[in-house]
């Protein structure tokens, strides 16, 4: 009988993850969606435990957004923020947004974190 509770514990486990892995897809399509329709990004890249498949139910979704912009970060950021204020409700989502011209800057200089999301994000758009 134990053996049979732990095989019940385990399924019902993967269950849930699966079902928490489908609404983090579900919900990371709607945000997308709704940066392409409304943002008009170049690009959007998901980094981080969603992007390697390592998320919990407190993880946050981590996006990497270039656009052509003369806004501030901190008004692109905002921006973003406000545009998915309805969508994040479920769970947070932590947007950077880079001008090309300053993703290339950054790529110059060999910045390390950047150089991780390039080579280890999920490209979703672009």
């Amino acid at each position: 009988m134990e053996g049979r509770t732990s095989t019940n514990t385990f399924q019902a486990c993967w269950f849930m993850e699966m079902c928490q892995m489908e609404d983090s897809h579900r919900l990371i399509q709607e945000i997308l969606e709704r940066l392409l329709a409304e943002y008009k990004p170049l690009k959007v890249i998901l980094f981080g435990s969603h992007a390697a498949r390592t998320a919990h139910e407190d993880s946050d979704i981590d996006l990497l957004i270039v656009k052509e912009t003369d806004k501030r970060p901190i008004e692109r950021w905002m921006e973003v923020k406000r545009l998915l204020r309805d969508r994040a409700r479920a769970v947070s989502v932590s947007p950077l947004v880079y001008t090309p011209q300053e993703l290339q800057q950054r790529l110059a200089i060999k910045d390390f974190f950047i150089q991780e999301v390039l080579e280890k994000g999920q490209v979703l758009y672009g």
